[in-house]
Protein backbone atom coordinates (compact mmCIF):
# COMPACT_ATOMS: atom_id res chain seq x y z
CA UNK A 1 0.00 0.00 0.00
CA UNK A 2 1.48 3.42 -0.78
CA UNK A 3 2.50 5.29 1.72
CA UNK A 4 0.54 8.44 0.64
CA UNK A 5 -3.23 6.35 0.47
CA UNK A 6 -2.47 4.70 4.56
CA UNK A 7 -5.04 7.42 6.12
CA UNK A 8 -7.52 6.89 3.38
CA UNK A 9 -7.36 2.81 3.91
CA UNK A 10 -7.11 3.50 7.61
CA UNK A 11 -10.44 5.17 8.07
CA UNK A 12 -11.91 3.19 4.44
CA UNK A 13 -11.51 -0.11 6.55
CA UNK A 14 -12.11 1.16 9.69
CA UNK A 15 -15.47 2.30 9.05
CA UNK A 16 -16.08 -0.70 6.91
CA UNK A 17 -15.62 -3.29 9.35
CA UNK A 18 -17.50 -1.05 12.32
CA UNK A 19 -20.48 -1.26 9.75
CA UNK A 20 -20.39 -4.85 9.72
CA UNK A 21 -19.55 -5.53 12.99
CA UNK A 22 -22.47 -3.26 14.24
CA UNK A 23 -24.34 -4.65 12.56
CA UNK A 24 -23.62 -8.09 13.33
CA UNK A 25 -24.25 -6.52 16.55
CA UNK A 26 -27.30 -5.87 16.14
CA UNK A 27 -28.59 -8.81 14.57
CA UNK A 28 -27.71 -11.01 17.65
CA UNK A 29 -29.13 -8.66 20.05
CA UNK A 30 -26.12 -7.19 21.49
CA UNK A 31 -25.07 -2.79 21.31
CA UNK A 32 -23.68 -1.37 18.56
CA UNK A 33 -20.72 -0.47 20.29
CA UNK A 34 -19.42 -4.07 20.97
CA UNK A 35 -19.56 -4.99 16.58
CA UNK A 36 -17.37 -1.15 16.75
CA UNK A 37 -15.01 -2.59 19.67
CA UNK A 38 -14.61 -5.93 17.59
CA UNK A 39 -13.66 -4.26 14.29
CA UNK A 40 -10.88 -2.27 15.82
CA UNK A 41 -9.10 -5.18 17.23
CA UNK A 42 -9.70 -6.68 13.47
CA UNK A 43 -8.07 -3.85 11.55
CA UNK A 44 -5.36 -3.85 14.52
CA UNK A 45 -1.55 -4.52 14.93
CA UNK A 46 -2.52 -7.64 16.81
CA UNK A 47 -4.73 -9.39 14.73
CA UNK A 48 -3.59 -10.96 10.93
CA UNK A 49 -4.58 -9.48 8.08
CA UNK A 50 -5.19 -5.25 7.39
CA UNK A 51 -3.26 -3.21 9.86
CA UNK A 52 -4.27 0.52 10.27
CA UNK A 53 -2.65 3.56 11.30
CA UNK A 54 -3.28 3.65 15.51
CA UNK A 55 -1.98 6.80 15.66
CA UNK A 56 -4.04 8.45 12.90
CA UNK A 57 -7.12 6.76 14.35
CA UNK A 58 -6.73 8.06 17.92
CA UNK A 59 -6.33 11.25 16.52
CA UNK A 60 -9.98 11.27 14.63
CA UNK A 61 -11.13 9.42 17.82
CA UNK A 62 -10.36 12.54 19.96
CA UNK A 63 -12.56 14.49 17.10
CA UNK A 64 -15.49 12.24 18.33
CA UNK A 65 -14.89 13.31 21.98
CA UNK A 66 -14.97 16.91 21.08
CA UNK A 67 -17.88 16.67 18.99
CA UNK A 68 -19.70 14.49 21.76
CA UNK A 69 -19.03 17.20 24.73
CA UNK A 70 -19.92 19.95 22.16
CA UNK A 71 -23.26 18.39 21.84
CA UNK A 72 -23.97 17.92 25.14
CA UNK A 73 -23.08 21.44 26.12
CA UNK A 74 -25.08 22.56 23.73
CA UNK A 75 -28.14 21.58 25.59
CA UNK A 76 -26.53 21.66 29.75
CA UNK A 77 -26.59 25.44 30.90
CA UNK A 78 -24.09 26.74 33.38
CA UNK A 79 -27.35 27.26 35.70
CA UNK A 80 -27.53 23.05 35.18
CA UNK A 81 -24.14 22.51 36.39
CA UNK A 82 -24.42 25.03 39.08
CA UNK A 83 -27.50 22.94 40.35
CA UNK A 84 -26.21 19.78 40.85
CA UNK A 85 -22.69 20.92 42.10
CA UNK A 86 -23.90 19.72 46.27
CA UNK A 87 -23.97 16.23 44.17
CA UNK A 88 -21.27 15.92 42.09
CA UNK A 89 -18.28 17.77 42.96
CA UNK A 90 -17.87 15.84 46.91
CA UNK A 91 -19.37 12.56 44.61
CA UNK A 92 -17.10 12.61 42.23
CA UNK A 93 -13.79 13.52 44.42
CA UNK A 94 -15.04 10.96 46.71
CA UNK A 95 -15.36 8.33 43.89
CA UNK A 96 -12.24 8.88 42.58
CA UNK A 97 -10.49 8.72 45.91
CA UNK A 98 -11.76 5.40 46.81
CA UNK A 99 -11.49 4.01 43.54
CA UNK A 100 -8.09 5.01 43.23
CA UNK A 101 -7.43 2.86 46.69
CA UNK A 102 -9.25 0.10 45.80
CA UNK A 103 -7.04 -0.21 42.63
CA UNK A 104 -3.58 0.59 44.33
CA UNK A 105 -4.85 -2.00 46.80
CA UNK A 106 -5.53 -4.81 44.17
CA UNK A 107 -2.25 -3.71 42.33
CA UNK A 108 -0.56 -4.87 45.80
CA UNK A 109 -1.84 -8.00 45.83
CA UNK A 110 -0.27 -8.65 42.76
CA UNK A 111 2.94 -7.56 43.76
CA UNK A 112 3.16 -4.23 41.55
CA UNK A 113 5.30 -1.35 42.71
CA UNK A 114 4.06 1.48 44.63
CA UNK A 115 4.38 3.73 42.03
CA UNK A 116 2.78 1.01 39.03
CA UNK A 117 -0.22 0.74 41.79
CA UNK A 118 -1.11 4.45 41.89
CA UNK A 119 -0.98 4.87 37.75
CA UNK A 120 -3.39 1.70 37.32
CA UNK A 121 -5.54 3.13 40.87
CA UNK A 122 -5.66 6.44 39.10
CA UNK A 123 -6.61 5.37 35.97
CA UNK A 124 -9.71 3.18 36.91
CA UNK A 125 -11.11 6.15 38.64
CA UNK A 126 -12.02 7.92 35.69
CA UNK A 127 -14.87 7.00 33.65
CA UNK A 128 -14.91 7.42 29.87
CA UNK A 129 -16.67 10.38 28.67
CA UNK A 130 -18.15 9.24 25.41
CA UNK A 131 -19.19 6.05 26.23
CA UNK A 132 -21.13 7.48 28.98
CA UNK A 133 -23.12 9.71 27.02
CA UNK A 134 -23.61 7.36 24.71
CA UNK A 135 -25.55 5.21 27.33
CA UNK A 136 -27.57 8.31 28.79
CA UNK A 137 -28.89 8.73 25.13
CA UNK A 138 -29.26 5.62 24.11
CA UNK A 139 -31.52 4.95 27.26
CA UNK A 140 -33.28 7.96 27.22
CA UNK A 141 -31.95 9.70 30.39
CA UNK A 142 -29.28 12.05 28.75
CA UNK A 143 -31.79 15.63 28.98
CA UNK A 144 -33.30 14.55 32.30
CA UNK A 145 -32.75 15.36 35.65
CA UNK A 146 -30.70 12.14 36.38
CA UNK A 147 -28.42 12.66 33.54
CA UNK A 148 -27.81 15.89 34.47
CA UNK A 149 -26.36 14.93 37.39
CA UNK A 150 -24.09 12.86 36.12
CA UNK A 151 -22.86 15.30 32.88
CA UNK A 152 -22.01 17.26 36.24
CA UNK A 153 -20.40 14.38 38.02
CA UNK A 154 -18.21 13.57 34.47
CA UNK A 155 -17.04 17.24 34.22
CA UNK A 156 -16.23 17.78 37.60
CA UNK A 157 -14.36 14.02 36.82
CA UNK A 158 -12.34 15.80 33.56
CA UNK A 159 -11.13 18.67 35.82
CA UNK A 160 -9.85 16.56 38.44
CA UNK A 161 -8.35 14.63 35.37
CA UNK A 162 -5.91 17.82 34.63
CA UNK A 163 -4.79 17.82 38.46
CA UNK A 164 -3.88 14.36 38.03
CA UNK A 165 -1.78 14.54 34.76
CA UNK A 166 -0.26 17.93 36.49
CA UNK A 167 0.80 15.71 39.83
CA UNK A 168 1.12 12.33 38.33
CA UNK A 169 5.42 13.05 38.04
CA UNK A 170 5.29 13.77 41.43
CA UNK A 171 2.88 11.34 43.48
CA UNK A 172 5.30 9.13 41.83
CA UNK A 173 7.96 10.24 43.10
CA UNK A 174 9.80 11.87 39.63
CA UNK A 175 8.97 15.41 41.22
CA UNK A 176 8.84 17.76 44.62
CA UNK A 177 7.34 21.28 45.49
CA UNK A 178 7.46 22.00 42.05
CA UNK A 179 4.51 19.81 41.62
CA UNK A 180 2.21 21.54 43.91
CA UNK A 181 3.30 25.08 42.14
CA UNK A 182 2.40 23.36 38.61
CA UNK A 183 -1.09 22.19 40.10
CA UNK A 184 -1.76 25.71 41.12
CA UNK A 185 -0.91 27.10 37.69
CA UNK A 186 -2.83 24.41 35.94
CA UNK A 187 -5.90 25.37 38.26
CA UNK A 188 -5.27 29.40 37.57
CA UNK A 189 -4.68 29.14 33.47
CA UNK A 190 -8.28 26.24 33.60
CA UNK A 191 -10.05 29.25 35.75
CA UNK A 192 -8.64 32.13 33.36
CA UNK A 193 -9.83 29.81 30.16
CA UNK A 194 -13.54 29.14 31.93
CA UNK A 195 -13.66 32.78 32.20
CA UNK A 196 -13.15 34.21 28.92
CA UNK A 197 -15.48 31.60 27.56
CA UNK A 198 -18.33 32.27 30.02
CA UNK A 199 -17.20 36.39 29.14
CA UNK A 200 -15.74 36.78 25.89
CA UNK A 201 -16.37 33.50 24.24
CA UNK A 202 -20.58 33.93 25.03
CA UNK A 203 -20.78 37.05 23.07
CA UNK A 204 -18.10 36.41 20.39
CA UNK A 205 -19.37 32.80 19.09
CA UNK A 206 -23.49 33.37 18.59
CA UNK A 207 -22.30 36.57 17.06
CA UNK A 208 -20.07 34.76 14.98
CA UNK A 209 -22.32 31.78 14.02
CA UNK A 210 -25.37 34.31 13.66
CA UNK A 211 -23.63 36.11 11.17
CA UNK A 212 -22.54 33.38 8.96
CA UNK A 213 -26.23 32.07 8.97
CA UNK A 214 -27.26 35.11 7.19
CA UNK A 215 -24.87 34.70 4.75
CA UNK A 216 -27.38 32.18 3.35
CA UNK A 217 -24.83 29.57 3.02
CA UNK A 218 -24.94 26.47 4.53
CA UNK A 219 -21.47 24.93 3.46
CA UNK A 220 -20.04 27.68 5.34
CA UNK A 221 -22.31 28.01 8.42
CA UNK A 222 -21.19 24.25 9.07
CA UNK A 223 -17.56 24.95 8.26
CA UNK A 224 -18.30 27.57 11.15
CA UNK A 225 -20.11 25.51 13.27
CA UNK A 226 -16.99 22.71 12.80
CA UNK A 227 -14.22 25.77 13.38
CA UNK A 228 -15.57 26.43 16.60
CA UNK A 229 -15.95 23.35 18.35
CA UNK A 230 -12.62 21.49 17.26
CA UNK A 231 -10.90 25.56 17.36
CA UNK A 232 -12.02 25.84 21.01
CA UNK A 233 -11.22 22.17 22.16
CA UNK A 234 -7.39 22.66 20.35
CA UNK A 235 -7.04 26.45 21.80
CA UNK A 236 -8.23 25.27 25.26
CA UNK A 237 -5.47 22.15 25.29
CA UNK A 238 -2.49 24.25 23.67
CA UNK A 239 -2.91 27.91 25.36
CA UNK A 240 -4.66 26.55 29.11
CA UNK A 241 -3.49 23.11 29.32
CA UNK A 242 -7.38 21.74 29.29
CA UNK A 243 -8.66 18.87 28.51
CA UNK A 244 -10.38 18.80 24.54
CA UNK A 245 -13.30 17.47 25.86
CA UNK A 246 -13.74 20.43 28.65
CA UNK A 247 -13.04 23.19 25.71
CA UNK A 248 -15.51 21.62 23.86
CA UNK A 249 -18.25 20.78 26.72
CA UNK A 250 -17.67 24.85 27.55
CA UNK A 251 -18.21 26.07 24.02
CA UNK A 252 -21.24 24.13 23.21
CA UNK A 253 -22.38 25.31 26.64
CA UNK A 254 -22.20 28.97 25.26
CA UNK A 255 -23.25 28.59 22.14
CA UNK A 256 -26.08 26.75 23.74
CA UNK A 257 -27.19 30.04 25.63
CA UNK A 258 -28.32 31.99 22.05
CA UNK A 259 -30.56 31.37 19.59
CA UNK A 260 -29.52 29.67 17.01
CA UNK A 261 -28.46 26.51 19.25
CA UNK A 262 -31.11 23.93 17.60
CA UNK A 263 -29.24 24.63 13.83
CA UNK A 264 -25.92 24.06 15.20
CA UNK A 265 -26.77 20.98 17.18
CA UNK A 266 -28.56 19.62 13.66
CA UNK A 267 -25.51 20.35 12.19
CA UNK A 268 -22.82 18.73 14.55
CA UNK A 269 -25.20 15.48 14.83
CA UNK A 270 -23.17 13.93 11.67
CA UNK A 271 -19.79 14.63 12.58
CA UNK A 272 -20.91 13.42 16.47
CA UNK A 273 -22.32 10.37 15.21
CA UNK A 274 -19.47 9.40 12.86
CA UNK A 275 -16.05 10.38 14.33
CA UNK A 276 -17.77 8.72 17.80
CA UNK A 277 -18.06 4.77 15.94
CA UNK A 278 -14.32 6.05 15.03
CA UNK A 279 -13.59 6.36 18.30
CA UNK A 280 -14.73 3.14 19.66
CA UNK A 281 -12.89 1.69 16.97
CA UNK A 282 -9.92 2.94 17.94
CA UNK A 283 -10.57 1.52 21.57
CA UNK A 284 -10.98 -1.68 19.80
CA UNK A 285 -7.31 -1.28 17.89
CA UNK A 286 -4.97 -0.80 21.30
CA UNK A 287 -6.30 -4.08 22.78
CA UNK A 288 -3.63 -7.37 22.48
CA UNK A 289 -5.83 -10.21 22.51
CA UNK A 290 -2.80 -12.04 23.25
CA UNK A 291 -2.33 -10.11 26.31
CA UNK A 292 -5.61 -10.94 27.57
CA UNK A 293 -5.27 -14.76 27.31
CA UNK A 294 -2.12 -14.70 29.21
CA UNK A 295 -3.52 -12.47 31.70
CA UNK A 296 -7.20 -13.79 32.09
CA UNK A 297 -7.22 -14.25 35.98
CA UNK A 298 -6.31 -10.41 36.17
CA UNK A 299 -8.55 -8.85 33.39
CA UNK A 300 -11.65 -10.49 34.68
CA UNK A 301 -10.39 -9.42 38.13
CA UNK A 302 -9.59 -5.57 37.26
CA UNK A 303 -12.92 -5.94 35.26
CA UNK A 304 -14.86 -6.94 38.04
CA UNK A 305 -13.50 -3.78 39.77
CA UNK A 306 -14.04 -1.45 37.24
CA UNK A 307 -18.00 -2.84 36.77
CA UNK A 308 -18.59 -3.92 40.27
CA UNK A 309 -16.64 -2.40 42.30
CA UNK A 310 -17.06 1.23 40.55
CA UNK A 311 -20.84 0.56 40.63
CA UNK A 312 -21.31 -0.85 44.32
CA UNK A 313 -18.98 2.56 45.79
CA UNK A 314 -20.80 5.05 43.52
CA UNK A 315 -24.02 3.89 45.06
CA UNK A 316 -23.24 3.65 48.33
CA UNK A 317 -22.21 7.61 48.05
CA UNK A 318 -25.90 7.78 47.76
CA UNK A 319 -25.83 7.43 51.15
CA UNK A 320 -24.21 10.62 52.50
CA UNK A 321 -24.87 12.72 48.97
CA UNK A 322 -28.71 14.59 48.60
CA UNK A 323 -29.92 12.58 46.28
CA UNK A 324 -32.43 10.17 44.92
CA UNK A 325 -31.99 6.57 44.56
CA UNK A 326 -32.73 6.31 40.73
CA UNK A 327 -30.33 9.16 40.45
CA UNK A 328 -27.60 7.53 41.88
CA UNK A 329 -28.41 3.96 40.15
CA UNK A 330 -28.09 6.23 36.82
CA UNK A 331 -25.06 7.53 38.10
CA UNK A 332 -23.30 3.77 39.22
CA UNK A 333 -24.19 2.34 35.48
CA UNK A 334 -22.58 5.57 34.04
CA UNK A 335 -19.40 5.35 35.93
CA UNK A 336 -19.12 1.97 35.64
CA UNK A 337 -16.14 1.79 32.73
CA UNK A 338 -13.07 3.16 31.60
CA UNK A 339 -11.83 5.03 28.62
CA UNK A 340 -9.86 7.94 26.93
CA UNK A 341 -8.72 9.74 30.39
CA UNK A 342 -7.85 6.07 31.44
CA UNK A 343 -5.69 5.58 28.58
CA UNK A 344 -4.04 8.87 29.01
CA UNK A 345 -3.15 8.51 32.41
CA UNK A 346 -1.67 4.99 31.68
CA UNK A 347 0.51 6.48 28.65
CA UNK A 348 1.73 8.95 30.82
CA UNK A 349 2.93 5.89 33.62
CA UNK A 350 4.31 4.55 30.37
CA UNK A 351 6.29 7.40 29.56
CA UNK A 352 7.47 7.99 33.16
CA UNK A 353 8.91 4.59 32.98
CA UNK A 354 6.22 3.03 36.10
CA UNK A 355 4.14 0.93 34.27
CA UNK A 356 5.09 -1.97 31.69
CA UNK A 357 3.81 -2.34 28.19
CA UNK A 358 1.59 -5.67 29.80
CA UNK A 359 0.53 -3.45 32.83
CA UNK A 360 -0.86 -0.57 30.54
CA UNK A 361 -1.89 -3.83 27.89
CA UNK A 362 -4.36 -4.64 31.35
CA UNK A 363 -5.70 -1.48 31.57
CA UNK A 364 -6.91 -1.20 28.03
CA UNK A 365 -8.12 -5.00 28.57
CA UNK A 366 -10.35 -3.43 31.46
CA UNK A 367 -11.59 -0.19 29.40
CA UNK A 368 -12.75 -2.89 26.35
CA UNK A 369 -14.57 -5.63 28.64
CA UNK A 370 -15.96 -2.72 30.61
CA UNK A 371 -17.23 -0.52 28.01
CA UNK A 372 -18.84 -3.61 26.37
CA UNK A 373 -20.62 -5.09 29.59
CA UNK A 374 -22.12 -0.87 30.44
CA UNK A 375 -24.76 -1.02 28.27
CA UNK A 376 -26.14 -3.98 30.45
CA UNK A 377 -25.04 -2.32 33.44
CA UNK A 378 -28.12 0.53 32.44
CA UNK A 379 -30.61 -2.37 31.15
CA UNK A 380 -30.27 -3.89 34.88
CA UNK A 381 -30.92 -0.69 36.76
CA UNK A 382 -34.82 -0.84 36.99
CA UNK A 383 -34.20 -4.57 38.13
CA UNK A 384 -31.77 -3.68 40.75
CA UNK A 385 -33.94 -0.62 42.06
CA UNK A 386 -36.42 -3.46 42.56
CA UNK A 387 -34.11 -5.58 44.80
CA UNK A 388 -33.05 -2.62 46.28
CA UNK A 389 -36.58 -1.31 47.02
CA UNK A 390 -37.11 -4.70 48.98
CA UNK A 391 -34.62 -3.90 51.37
CA UNK A 392 -36.14 -1.19 53.46
CA UNK A 393 -33.82 -0.61 55.30
CA UNK A 394 -30.99 0.44 52.68
CA UNK A 395 -33.11 2.06 50.17
CA UNK A 396 -34.14 4.57 52.70
CA UNK A 397 -30.13 5.53 53.44
CA UNK A 398 -29.68 5.61 49.53
CA UNK A 399 -33.22 7.17 48.72
CA UNK A 400 -32.13 10.15 50.90
CA UNK A 401 -32.45 13.40 48.04
CA UNK A 402 -35.75 14.94 46.43
CA UNK A 403 -36.95 12.36 44.04
CA UNK A 404 -36.49 13.72 40.55
CA UNK A 405 -39.26 13.44 38.27
CA UNK A 406 -39.09 10.39 35.36
CA UNK A 407 -38.70 11.14 31.89
CA UNK A 408 -42.11 8.80 31.44
CA UNK A 409 -43.59 6.29 33.23
CA UNK A 410 -42.53 2.92 32.97
CA UNK A 411 -45.57 1.28 33.83
CA UNK A 412 -47.55 3.21 30.57
CA UNK A 413 -49.66 0.92 28.36
CA UNK A 414 -52.82 1.48 25.83
CA UNK A 415 -50.95 4.65 25.50
CA UNK A 416 -49.99 6.32 21.84
CA UNK A 417 -46.11 6.79 20.95
CA UNK A 418 -45.86 10.15 18.77
CA UNK A 419 -42.49 10.70 17.42
CA UNK A 420 -42.19 13.88 16.62
CA UNK A 421 -43.55 16.57 18.46
CA UNK A 422 -43.95 19.91 15.39
CA UNK A 423 -47.03 21.15 13.80
CA UNK A 424 -48.52 17.91 13.45
CA UNK A 425 -47.15 15.90 16.56
CA UNK A 426 -49.15 18.30 18.29
CA UNK A 427 -52.15 18.23 16.78
CA UNK A 428 -51.95 14.73 17.05
CA UNK A 429 -51.61 15.39 20.71
CA UNK A 430 -54.33 17.78 21.70
CA UNK A 431 -56.68 15.13 19.61
CA UNK A 432 -55.49 12.24 21.79
CA UNK A 433 -55.88 14.22 24.68
CA UNK A 434 -59.70 15.16 24.01
CA UNK A 435 -60.04 11.78 22.97
CA UNK A 436 -58.58 10.94 26.92
CA UNK A 437 -55.89 8.66 25.96
CA UNK A 438 -52.50 8.41 27.39
CA UNK A 439 -49.52 9.63 24.88
CA UNK A 440 -45.55 9.56 25.02
CA UNK A 441 -43.44 11.65 23.14
CA UNK A 442 -40.20 11.09 21.85
CA UNK A 443 -38.67 14.30 20.61
CA UNK A 444 -35.13 14.68 19.27
CA UNK A 445 -34.54 18.47 20.25
CA UNK A 446 -33.40 18.84 23.53
CA UNK A 447 -35.56 22.42 24.28
CA UNK A 448 -38.63 21.48 22.78
CA UNK A 449 -37.91 17.77 24.49
CA UNK A 450 -38.01 20.02 28.07
CA UNK A 451 -40.35 22.36 27.29
CA UNK A 452 -42.78 19.64 26.53
CA UNK A 453 -42.25 18.23 29.94
CA UNK A 454 -43.27 21.44 31.24
CA UNK A 455 -46.71 21.42 29.90
CA UNK A 456 -47.50 17.95 32.06
CA UNK A 457 -46.64 15.54 28.99
CA UNK A 458 -44.99 12.39 29.46
CA UNK A 459 -41.73 13.14 27.08
CA UNK A 460 -38.85 11.22 26.31
CA UNK A 461 -35.67 12.99 24.92
CA UNK A 462 -33.50 10.79 22.27
CA UNK A 463 -33.12 10.25 18.60
CA UNK A 464 -35.77 7.45 17.55
CA UNK A 465 -33.70 6.64 14.36
CA UNK A 466 -30.41 6.35 15.73
CA UNK A 467 -30.34 4.87 19.59
CA UNK A 468 -32.40 2.37 21.57
CA UNK A 469 -35.09 5.23 22.64
CA UNK A 470 -37.47 3.24 20.94
CA UNK A 471 -36.81 0.12 23.44
CA UNK A 472 -37.39 2.27 26.45
CA UNK A 473 -41.39 3.28 24.71
CA UNK A 474 -42.94 0.48 25.87
CA UNK A 475 -44.28 -0.40 21.98
CA UNK A 476 -45.24 -4.16 22.66
CA UNK A 477 -47.51 -2.46 25.28
CA UNK A 478 -48.70 0.55 22.68
CA UNK A 479 -52.00 1.24 21.50
CA UNK A 480 -50.56 2.72 18.25
CA UNK A 481 -47.34 4.46 16.99
CA UNK A 482 -47.50 7.83 14.84
CA UNK A 483 -44.22 9.05 13.86
CA UNK A 484 -44.93 12.81 12.18
CA UNK A 485 -41.10 13.56 11.65
CA UNK A 486 -40.78 15.55 7.79
CA UNK A 487 -37.75 13.55 6.64
CA UNK A 488 -38.80 10.46 4.99
CA UNK A 489 -35.89 8.63 5.50
CA UNK A 490 -36.06 9.19 9.12
CA UNK A 491 -39.12 7.70 9.39
CA UNK A 492 -38.43 4.82 7.08
CA UNK A 493 -36.22 4.04 9.68
CA UNK A 494 -38.24 4.14 12.72
CA UNK A 495 -40.91 2.60 11.00
CA UNK A 496 -38.85 -0.57 10.85
CA UNK A 497 -37.16 -0.35 13.89
CA UNK A 498 -40.49 -0.28 15.25
CA UNK A 499 -42.07 -2.98 13.35
CA UNK A 500 -39.07 -5.25 14.61
CA UNK A 501 -39.52 -4.39 17.78
CA UNK A 502 -43.23 -4.73 17.85
CA UNK A 503 -44.63 -6.47 14.51
CA UNK A 504 -48.30 -6.24 15.43
CA UNK A 505 -48.21 -2.45 16.71
CA UNK A 506 -50.51 -0.58 13.98
CA UNK A 507 -47.96 2.55 13.14
CA UNK A 508 -48.93 5.59 10.89
CA UNK A 509 -46.46 7.63 9.31
CA UNK A 510 -45.93 10.70 7.71
CA UNK A 511 -44.94 11.16 4.04
CA UNK A 512 -44.63 13.31 1.62
CA UNK A 513 -44.24 12.17 -1.60
CA UNK A 514 -45.90 9.05 -3.62
CA UNK A 515 -42.72 7.20 -3.46
CA UNK A 516 -41.95 8.08 0.63
CA UNK A 517 -45.98 6.01 1.06
CA UNK A 518 -45.00 3.12 -0.69
CA UNK A 519 -41.92 2.69 0.84
CA UNK A 520 -43.22 3.06 4.42
CA UNK A 521 -45.68 0.57 3.45
CA UNK A 522 -42.52 -1.82 2.38
CA UNK A 523 -41.10 -1.07 5.76
CA UNK A 524 -44.35 -1.82 7.92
Amino acid sequence: MHQELALFATITMALLTAFVGGYIARKIGLPTLVGYLVAGMVIGPFTPGFVGDSAATSQLAEMGVIFMMFGVGLHFSLKDLWSVRAIAIPGALLQMLIATILGFGLTQLWGWSVSAGLVLGLAVSIASTVVLLRGLEDNGTLNTSHGKVVIGWIVFEDLATIAILVLLPTLVGGGSDHGTDSIGVALLKTAIFVVIMLLAGARLMPWLLTRIAHTRSRELFILAVVTVALGTAFGAAELFGVSLALGAFLAGMVIGESDISHQVGAEVLPFRDLFSVIFFVSVGMLVNPAVILANAGQVIVLTALIVVGKAILTLLLGTVLPVSGRTMLVVAAGLSQIGEFSFIVGQAGVSLGILTQDQYGLILAGSVLSIVINPFMFRAIPLVERGLQRIPILWKRLDRGVVMPEPLHEGMHDHVVIVGYGRVGKHIGRVLKNLELPYLVVESDAVQATEIQKAGIQTLFGDAANSEVLTHVGLKEARALVVTVPDETTAELIVAAAHDLAPQLPIIARAGTEGGVQQLSKFG
